[in-house]
């Protein structure tokens, strides 16, 4: 990280997490209320026939320099294969922006020390240096149990806090948007796990 607040021109610093979004569950918090009449939350539930999921789950990539929060929301759960396709676009818009590394700062999650994202961290390096294009990676994970070291975890927390709907549930999609404008920034088309082909 010295590296990179050295080089802030070609160097970036990225801490990168997933969260799952509920639209049901309630984070903890305060508020002021009218005397008399306090804010109440109830825990809320969803129809059994509700086809949208209970929770929406997204790829965030925090660059503090930038000063800019990246986010892609996932139909379905975070894997390796969409790991990788979120961090293809993360660094396409690095580029955009002239950086030539960045130092990823993520945890032990099993989709990001999986073999597939391995392999891919170890292509995409040697196919940045070959051709001398791209942004190369500096993986850096961060000791097990340990999320108040990824400093986008309070972004999530502040986040919840501030989407919150006293009354009634959210749509999946409508939760997803506010989330991006909690964040200033775009709703992305949502990442999915590619269908096999039988």
């Amino acid at each position: 990280m010295e590296v990179a607040e050295a080089n802030p021109k070609s160097w970036a610093v990225g801490f990168l997490d997933e969260c799952w979004w509920s639209r049901v569950a309630l984070p903890t918090l305060s508020s002021w209320a009218e005397e008399g009449e306090p804010l109440r939350l109830i825990q809320r539930s969803v129809a059994k026939d509700d086809p949208q999921p209970k929770a929406i789950s997204c790829y965030g990539l925090y660059l503090p320099e930038v000063g800019d929060t990246w986010l892609r929301f996932v139909d379905g759960r975070p894997i390796s294969s969409i790991t990788t396709r979120f961090l293809e676009w993360s660094l396409e818009r690095l580029e955009a922006l002239g950086k030539k590394v960045v130092v990823l700062v993520w945890d032990n999650a099993s989709w990001h020390v999986s073999k597939e994202v391995r392999r891919w961290l170890g292509s995409h390096n040697r196919r940045v240096k070959q051709s001398g294009c791209g942004v190369r990676i500096v993986s850096c994970l961060l000791p097990k149990q340990s999320p108040w070291l990824n400093a986008i975890e309070p972004k999530w927390v502040h986040g919840k806090r501030k989407v919150v709907e006293a009354d009634g549930v959210l749509g999946a999609y409508e939760l997803a948007d506010r989330v991006c404008r909690v964040f200033d920034c775009p709703h992305y088309e949502h990442l999915t796990v590619p269908q096999k082909v039988a």
